[in-house]
């Protein structure tokens, strides 16, 4: 029989949610990070698309909303199709995702006709206006971040000159900065504040005149700041994510750094019994475009474990 018992504490990011299960000794406790989930910019392209799904009735997007397989069966079965090029846009609506877009995806749209409805992270876009004016004030824009990200392509593709975007401390190139007079850098959102640091030591050691804007947004450094507490907190960690998923990939890089037993999942069906193996303690976290659902079915699964003893 289980017995629930939620604890808040405001000295901590999380929620507790013990489960106990007779005899007492046999207890084990599942620790969900408060800012586990979705964050304001995907709830937000999430609403603006089903509620433009239910008003237009030919409406496209380029790629998936957000990297969650999840939430793209939802788009698609509202009606949303997703296309890998743009044609005739008469009578047809386009929904920018959440991710943003570069400034020549947006004018080919609205010159083949489309209605266009922008969904992009409002955090997105502010990193957009920086870069583009700093470009105009004659600085060079660096970008840190994944090079293949959409994010990354849609912020390099405000600007007129081509952007140097640099994924990491290790990144080639950075040898061939040194030329450049001035720098603008910015930061694709979800990317690791520690690893961004290490990167603009480089930077600056190479680059005399660099304004520096830290664009990773709000709830990225919430959820950061609790995987850097709840592994060490917790025997062990899982983070719920699906495999494309930015964001989620940083949780548990920081994660499995500070606790080996750390498991990045996408569903329940990826749980193995044997992971709870004299295990008291559960730290569950996930990504920023992970749906409640899926988190709930999660914990609901963990809760039929018991404490398993050798």
């Amino acid at each position: 029989m289980l017995f629930y018992k939620f604890k808040f504490s405001l000295n901590n990011f999380y929620c507790k949610i013990v489960l106990r299960m007779k005899p007492k000794n046999k207890q084990m406790q599942i620790n969900l990070a408060k800012s586990a989930g979705f964050c304001f910019g995907v709830k937000r392209a999430l609403k603006i698309a089903l509620d433009t799904a239910k008003l237009d009735k030919s409406v496209c997007m380029l790629g998936d909303i957000v990297h969650n397989e999840e939430v793209v069966k939802l788009i698609t079965k509202s009606g949303i199709r997703k296309v890998k090029r743009l044609g005739r846009g008469k009578g047809k609506t386009l929904i920018i995702r959440a991710h943003g877009t570069c400034k020549k995806t947006l004018l080919k749209a609205k010159k083949l006709g489309y209605k266009v409805i922008d969904a992009t992270c409002p955090m997105v876009k502010e990193t957009h206006k920086i870069a583009k004016s700093a470009e105009k004030k004659g600085f060079r824009v660096i970008i840190i971040g994944d090079k293949n990200h959409d994010e990354v392509h849609g912020i390099a593709g405000q600007l007129g000159k081509k952007a140097i975007i640099i994924d990491g401390s290790e990144d080639t190139l950075l040898d061939n900065i040194a030329k450049i007079e001035k720098a603008c850098v910015v930061v694709q959102s979800t990317q690791n504040l520690d690893k961004v640091e290490e990167t603009m030591k480089i930077i600056r050691s190479k680059v005399k005149n660099v304004k520096f804007y830290n664009t990773i947004c709000r709830p990225t450094t919430i959820k950061q700041d609790e995987i850097k507490k709840m592994p060490l907190d917790n025997e062990m960690m899982i983070i719920i994510g699906s495999r494309n998923s930015a964001n989620t990939k940083r949780l548990f890089e920081i994660s499995k750094r500070l606790n080996k037993k750390s498991y990045w999942i996408d569903s329940k069906n990826e749980i193995k019994k044997g992971w709870f193996k004299n295990v008291r303690s559960v730290g569950i976290t996930a990504g920023a475009s992970t749906p409640e659902p899926v988190i709930k079915a999660i914990i609901n699964h963990i809760r039929n474990y018991k404490y398993l003893s050798r």
